[in-house]
């Protein structure tokens, strides 16, 4: 890690600016199918914290 010059992610709308001493960490999980939505596990220690999704554009290759 960069400790001299926090990292940060901007959206475009400018309505979320995450900085690198606020995130505990990053997860990666694929989305599946449960009914008509989708489901992302998580961890039980992150119950009741605020958590973020981000959407990549590319999708995951089966096989």
């Amino acid at each position: 890690m960069n400790h001299l010059m926090p990292r940060r992610i901007e959206l475009d709308k400018g309505e979320l600016t995450l900085r690198e001493d606020e995130i505990e960490g990053f997860l990666e999980r694929e989305v599946k199918p449960i009914g008509n939505t989708g489901r992302v596990n998580c961890p039980k220690r992150y119950i009741g914290r605020r958590v973020y999704l981000i959407v990549t554009k590319e999708e995951k290759s089966s096989g």
